[in-house]
């Protein structure tokens, strides 16, 4: 009994601390949304279970982006909705490959830029940016690189996922919540793809000697 109880209290408090992070971005002009969450290996929130998520709980959901934080901290009043963000209203989001993220993190660093920077445990780094670029041909063409934009939404932190927890690897208080263009960051990215090129070329030479 004691170990249900203090389970219970722990998804009580996670849940409070969800919907604190939902309300807080909400004040500042972010788009969330409540979406399924985690139940065992399945996920839950709509109507039965389903096997892939997080994705929004409401079938309306791009109706109620914009929804004022008073309503916003309705929606988790009751259960651990994760906390997704809709994007191409007032962000978008380039999702990359870990190593491609490590490697453009450390262009940006190089040059003094903060951005905002989500991870999955998967291994899957977001890039949170302003609205209203295409992604470059050259990041299109890595087949593994995604640009959320309009009709789109991303997890944000701390939404649990399988095997983990989404996370920030650079939070936006950093940036002071100034969100970058998204040129600079895609700018970074191809950077990032040219020094692995570099790296692996002469990786092979050194192989060959």
């Amino acid at each position: 009994m004691l170990d249900m109880d203090t389970s219970d209290s722990w998804r009580r408090a996670f849940r409070v601390e969800l919907r604190a992070q939902a309300v807080g971005l909400a004040w500042r002009g972010w788009p969330v949304l409540p979406g399924t969450y985690l139940a065992g290996s399945q996920w839950a929130g709509r109507e039965g279970v389903e096997s892939i998520g997080p994705v929004p709980v409401h079938a309306d959901w791009q109706e109620r982006i914009g929804t004022k934080p008073e309503q916003v901290a309705t929606w988790w009043t009751g259960r651990p909705y994760s906390v997704l963000l809709a994007t191409g209203v007032t962000l978008d989001a380039i999702e990359v490959p870990g190593h491609l993220g490590r490697g453009a993190a450390r262009v940006l660093r190089a040059v003094g830029l903060p951005v905002p920077i989500i991870a999955t445990p998967d291994d899957r780094w977001t890039f949170l940016v302003r609205t209203g670029q295409k992604l470059a041909r050259p990041l299109v063409e890595q087949g593994d690189v995604v640009l959320h934009a309009a009709g789109s939404f991303v997890p944000l932190p701390p939404t649990p996922v399988q095997h983990g927890v989404v996370h920030w690897r650079v939070r936006p208080e950093v940036c002071g919540w100034q969100m970058p263009e998204p040129s600079l960051v895609q700018d970074a990215l191809m950077d990032a793809i040219t020094d692995a090129a570099t790296y692996a070329r002469g990786g092979r030479l050194v192989a060959a000697d």
